[in-house]
């Protein structure tokens, strides 16, 4: 009997200070898929927005560069579920054959990408597609939502405060009396809807906070004071799946830099994953137990790296966030937990993929329609 293979829609780059990064994610789910099940459709988006077709799509990969002639979009309607080619004209090309999709795997970390606006094309078009839903992404990717859902249901965060550029353009000297009056240093200053730690500068004085809430402000018109802490040890804890999850064994990120900044992440190659982060068994129980209930409380599904903060001296745990897109090349934390949990790299993307399906089943048994005659009864 042959089973027909699943065609999977690989979608990278995006409008996002991540745009390189995803590059990585999608090369190492390509090589790794299982080849036998599924059939690659890459799916490159520019940083200026514009998506390619899969022709181009796999030059873009091999060159690192996303560029090309042929323009396609994704129809949202909910039958044809097909990426379609238009002209220079932005006509639809009705010589090009539809392509496609039965499924979607994104790996657009970021904005326009991680933060709910691609899942609600894919919801509009009637694709299954792995991760998070609409609200659980732009919730987890607005880190002051993200954290407001997290206070609301107990779990141990740090002090934050909000300002918007707007605000700060405004009166810079009332904010930094704001802030002087509610924090001590060092603290975090963050673009509130960005990942990878692009824009983040950790202050150690009252001299370099003007110039690193320029810096975040230039990345997003929202932006993120948080307490900061000294003496602390970042661990990483991965979640599968939706309605039921799991959690890995925990890790251990110990960054190059004096924090887990974009350098640390992607260039120095100082930077150690330590997996399993040697903690005391009761610490690694309640760090999983926290991030099932960081996943939970969001509405996650698929996947999700949560973040946390543990004292050195007291092993107190903080909260830090919740990532619903994580960095997924085979070195990435995110797999590289779950290979030490027992679930291999090609294994993990099929997990998800079959995930993304159950979920799509589950949506579509909701009625879109209400039987009038019941209100007569």
């Amino acid at each position: 009997m042959i089973t027909k293979k699943l065609r999977v829609g690989i979608i990278f780059g995006g409008r996002s200070g991540e745009h390189e990064v995803s590059f990585c994610s999608a090369s190492s789910i390509i090589k790794a898929i299982d080849k036998d099940k599924y059939t690659v459709v890459p799916i490159g988006i520019t940083k200026e927005g514009r998506w390619i077709s899969p022709q181009d799509s796999e030059l873009a990969l091999q060159s690192g560069r996303i560029e090309g002639k042929n323009t396609v979009i994704l129809l949202n309607d909910s039958f044809s579920k097909s990426l379609v080619c238009i002209d220079n004209n932005q006509r639809l090309d009705k010589s090009s054959a539809l392509e496609k999709l039965d499924v979607i795997f994104p790996v657009l970390h970021g904005p326009y990408g991680e933060d709910g606006t691609v899942q609600g094309l894919l919801e509009l078009a009637n694709i299954p597609y792995v991760g998070a839903g609409v609200a659980a992404s732009a919730i987890s990717m607005d880190k002051d939502l993200m954290k407001t859902i997290f206070q609301q249901k107990g779990l141990p965060i740090l002090r934050w405060l909000t300002i918007k550029r707007k605000d700060w353009h405004k009166d810079k000297e009332e904010i930094l009396s704001l802030i002087q009056k509610s924090f001590e240093y060092p603290l975090f200053v963050k673009p509130t809807n960005l990942g990878s730690s692009v824009g983040i500068t950790k202050v150690h004085k009252k001299e370099e906070l003007k110039e690193a809430i320029d810096l975040a402000s230039s990345y997003d018109r929202k932006i993120l004071i948080e307490e900061g802490l000294e003496e602390v040890r970042e661990i990483e804890c991965s979640v599968l799946g939706n309605d039921e999850p799991q959690t890995s064994v925990v890790g251990e990120v110990k960054p190059a830099g004096e924090f887990y900044d974009y350098d640390s992440k992607y260039i120095d190659e100082k930077t150690q994953l330590i997996v399993p982060a040697d903690l005391p068994d009761g610490v690694s129980q309640e760090v999983q137990e926290i991030a099932l209930k960081a996943f939970k409380a969001v509405d996650a599904a698929g996947m999700a790296r949560v973040d946390f903060f543990v004292s050195k001296k007291e092993n107190k745990i903080y909260l830090s966030e919740i990532n619903t897109i994580p960095g997924f090349t085979s070195a990435s934390m995110y797999p590289r937990l779950w290979e030490a949990s027992g679930v291999s790299y090609p294994d993990l993307i099929d997990q998800l993929i079959q995930l993304a399906l159950e979920r799509y089943r589950d949506k579509n048994q909701n009625k879109i329609s209400y039987d009038e005659s019941k209100l007569l009864e």
